[in-house]
């Protein structure tokens, strides 16, 4: 549910109110039922809550949402757009329960909608966000951030460290790692011979050296590497070139060598802003975290405190999210 002081709630019901959305999977929300009850009554959607204590026990039927329910009792003081420790916990109780839930097999992939870092550390739990939470409680220590939308797909070489601390992550193994993780997320989604493109970390990828040794020392043989072991791929590209070749079909994924690099192009694709309302119109893209044994899929937008409660959130990236989750689901594992 995410945090359940923001548009979390309100834009799972908005998917879970599109008879499409049950046409792909078995929704299951992870929330306590209430807060889904009032997302419900926010947006005056005509929908039945069915609590559930078991997976076993859901209905899976248009017009009713199941909720395993967390019954968590301290969300009377949870109000809109209001950070607190309660909503943090509520959120980082729905993350977790999901995690165990698809660790046994109950379910096939979790689709997570946004929480608040400062609530988050709030309750005592300390994490950067879900990835480091996920990767937490599954064990995991190899994995990455993949954003992807309908035409542009981006993995991260490193994502929230400081500019300076990022140069120096850029590493040929730590190169190399990230792009089998995307090529591989790709071939779930279901292009056979991906085709990537690997950015520079300097303008111009260094123009051989002139503005940097990063390329030289790591980023090349990284690319060399990777296509002695039968990897398409085409790098490093000028970072400012790499993404408006994405966009326009030349690469089905991109690896960044850091968080900026990477975020900014795939928000100005995908966050679309309404001058005449001042508000977002739509907010499209995914987060996908790559190298765990789970599926993980989630909006690639923040809690919008401002207008939670509201009614008026967009569910287009919640829904993009459950359909990437879906796809990847049947060939989890080298199934098809």
């Amino acid at each position: 549910m995410g945090d359940p002081a923001g548009i979390g709630p309100e834009i799972v019901v908005k998917a879970l109110n599109l008879q499409s959305t049950y046409k792909k999977c078995n929704p299951l929300v992870v929330a306590d039922a209430a807060i889904i009850r009032k997302a419900v009554k926010a947006t005056g959607l005509a929908l039945e809550i069915h609590p559930v204590d078991n997976v076993s026990d859901a209905r899976f039927q248009y017009g009713t949402i199941d909720v395993y329910d967390l019954k968590y009792t301290d969300l009377d003081k949870v109000e809109y757009g209001k950070v607190s420790a309660q909503a943090g916990d509520a959120a980082f109780l729905s993350i977790r329960t999901a995690i165990e839930l698809a660790m046994n097999k109950e379910v096939d992939g979790t689709v997570t909608a946004p929480i608040n870092k400062e609530a988050l550390n709030l309750a005592g739990h300390h994490f950067d966000g879900h990835t480091e939470i996920y990767a937490h409680f599954t064990g995991t220590k190899k994995y990455a951030m993949l954003l992807a939308d309908e035409f542009l797909r981006v993995i991260h070489v490193s994502t929230h460290v400081s500019l300076r601390e990022a140069c120096d992550r850029v590493k040929k193994d730590r190169i190399i790692d990230v792009t089998q993780l995307i090529a591989d997320a790709c071939r779930q989604f279901g292009i056979e011979n991906p085709r990537i493109g690997i950015a520079g970390l300097n303008p111009h990828s260094s123009d051989n050296g002139l503005f940097g040794w990063e390329e030289e020392k790591e980023i090349i043989p990284a690319v060399n590497e990777l296509k002695d072991m039968g990897y398409n791929v085409d790098g490093p590209v000028p970072p400012d070139t790499l993404f408006a070749k994405a966009k326009c079909g030349q690469y089905d994924g991109c690896v960044a060598m850091y968080h900026d690099q990477g975020h900014i192009p795939f928000k100005v694709v995908g966050f679309n802003w309404d001058p005449v309302t001042g508000q977002m119109s739509s907010v499209q893209g995914v987060n996908i975290t790559l190298g765990l044994p789970i599926i993980r899929v989630s909006v690639d937008h923040g809690t919008a405190f401002d207008v939670a409660g509201k009614g008026i959130a967009s569910p287009d990236a919640m829904l993009l999210s459950i359909d990437y989750a879906t796809r990847m689901a049947p060939r989890r594992d080298g199934q098809v």
